[in-house]
């Protein structure tokens, strides 16, 4: 594992050997975001929300029936 401070609001974890990125950490909050694409198999995971969709691509239409946050 190799953290990178990216900015002053945010850590950023990668793979040591292949460089993928694996986690966000921002500083003085109680969690930790992990990516997704990092677990080899099913999780059971859902999704609760939509964060960042006024940044989403034109071609990206979002259809279900969860929240939406611009930010």
């Amino acid at each position: 594992m190799t953290w990178y401070q990216s900015s002053e609001k945010v850590r950023r974890g990668f793979c040591a050997i292949c460089g993928s990125s694996l986690f966000w950490d921002p500083p003085h909050r109680d969690w930790l975001s992990v990516a997704m694409g990092a677990f080899d198999s099913s999780t059971e995971t859902k999704l609760k929300m939509h964060i960042f969709v006024a940044d989403k691509g034109d071609y990206y239409d979002i259809t279900d029936n969860l929240p939406q946050n611009e930010q």
